[in-house]
This record gives C-alpha cells, sequence and structure tokens, in this order.
C-alpha cells in the first residue's frame, strides 16, 4: 500500500511540475519576443485623435488606454513610441517596437507579412467632400484627387475605384487639403469624421457612408511573423478586457458610440 502511495504521490508531482514548466516555458517564450524585459513597447502615431494623441502633453486616446489595459492584464508595463506613420510598419520589421497599435487594419497583404490580434473595432469608411462636390460614393471618384496616407487602408481604396492619391499625415491634414480646393476628397474612418466634429467647424463638408462598397475592416493590434507567443498572451488579455466590459467602455468615452462591433 505504502508503495502505491508513493508510486501516485510521484506520479501527481511529475504531473505537477510539467504543467509549471510549461506555463513558465511561454513566459519565457514572450519574454524572449519582448524589445525590453517585462516591458509591452507599442508604436503609434501619437497624433490621430482619439485613437492616441497628446492633451497638455501628455499621450492618451483610445488605443493608449487598450495598450495600457492589455499591458497589464498580461504582467507587463506599457511603453509608447510616437512614430511617423510611414515609419510605424518599417519600426516593426526593424524589432524597434513589439506591437502597433494605431487604427491598423487586417488586409490580405499585411496578414501575409505580419500577425494581427483580434479586433478591437470595426471601423466604417466614409468619403468626405465639399458639400457642392459632385462625388457622391466610390466609383465617382474615378480620374479625382484623393489625400490618404501612404500604405494606407484608405489609400488602397482610392487606389481601387480609379482615383489618384495624395499624400496627407493625419485626419486634419487631409481635411484641411479638401477645404482648400487642393484634392477632390477624401476617405477615411467614420468614427474620425464624428471625433473632427465634436470639436471643430465642418460647415462647406459633408460626410457619405460608403459602407455598401467598402465593408467594414477589422482594427487590431500587429506584431512580426515570429511574435506567435506574445500575439497569443496578447489575446487573452483582449478578450478578458472584452468580456467585462473595458473596451465597450473606453469605445463610449472616446466616440460617444459602441464601435467594436
Amino acid at each position: 500500500m505504502k508503495i502505491l502511495k508513493k508510486i501516485a504521490l510521484m506520479a501527481a508531482t511529475l504531473v505537477f511540475g510539467t504543467a509549471v514548466g510549461a506555463t513558465i516555458g511561454h513566459a519565457d517564450s514572450v519574454k524572449s519576443e519582448l524589445k525590453t524585459p517585462d516591458t509591452l513597447t507599442i508604436g503609434l502615431e501619437g497624433t490621430y485623435a482619439p485613437f492616441s494623441y497628446r492633451k497638455d502633453g501628455k499621450l492618451q486616446g483610445f488605443e493608449v488606454e487598450i495598450g495600457k489595459a492589455v499591458a497589464k492584464e498580461m504582467g507587463l508595463k506599457a511603453k509608447f513610441v510616437p512614430t511617423k506613420w510611414d515609419s510605424l510598419i518599417a519600426g516593426l520589421g526593424a524589432k524597434k517596437f513589439d506591437v502597433v497599435m494605431n487604427n491598423i487594419a487586417q488586409t490580405p497583404e499585411r496578414q501575409k507579412k505580419y500577425l494581427f490580434s483580434d479586433p478591437y473595432i470595426s471601423s466604417h469608411c466614409v468619403l468626405i467632400v465639399k458639400k457642392d462636390s459632385s462625388l457622391k460614393n466610390l466609383k465617382s471618384i474615378k480620374g479625382h484627387k484623393m489625400a490618404a496616407g501612404v500604405g494606407t487602408y484608405n489609400a488602397t481604396l482610392v487606389k481601387k475605384f480609379g482615383g489618384t492619391t495624395v499624400d496627407s499625415s493625419d485626419f486634419t491634414s487631409s481635411l484641411d487639403m479638401v477645404k482648400q480646393g487642393r484634392v477632390d476628397g477624401m476617405i477615411n474612418s467614420r468614427e474620425a469624421w464624428y471625433v473632427y466634429a465634436k470639436k471643430h467647424s465642418t460647415k462647406g463638408l459633408k460626410m457619405i457612408d460608403v459602407s455598401d462598397e467598402a465593408k467594414p475592416v477589422k482594427v487590431s493590434a500587429m506584431f512580426n511573423k515570429k511574435s506567435t507567443a506574445l500575439q497569443k498572451q496578447y489575446n487573452k488579455a483582449l478578450e478578458k478586457l472584452q468580456k467585462d466590459g473595458t473596451v465597450k467602455k473606453l469605445s463610449q468615452k472616446y466616440f460617444g458610440a459602441d464601435i467594436t462591433k
């Protein structure tokens, strides 16, 4: 009987030890993928309200708060690295940060080169033009100049529907180009328009819903292809924040509506 008890105890110890070892091993694999130990280094623009922007010199925004909350759930500190859009994706490839959170749309082209987290936003595209513009949908932009950020999903849509892209660094700059007549319009997110309209005049402009031509896109965090353990842990943390209502509350705080679905 004593021998049987010893065997059972040894077996239990072995199983327990294996489980602990697996957990630690997974934790080690996440750490090995981090740029800095115990820190989730997040790349973003920091100039695109309400996703990430500065107020009184302090970085804040929807994706800033999600980044902090996810990092905390993962047992990590969040460190943000503000970077211009055209250097963000290149910076991820050069391992300047662990993840990019910058209203990034999942596209087939990007999925070939990078990993994505589960989506935390469902972004709807809109066409923004002057009120007296003849443009009324995406099909009508063929042959017209449209403001768009280099490498953005918006730029992809402009090219898809036959428009000519005119490089722009951010939403406000694009809108100014439309107001000044330097471009015929712009494609951007419904969410960005609503937030801008809360604090700025949109007199002389109109927003056209084009969701029938451009399906809502999934917005997610983006990782290097090799950061599989990091992606998995990020998703676990994000799922918890989605279930407990944190992500929805942040959406309502920054957009005035639930844009997560």
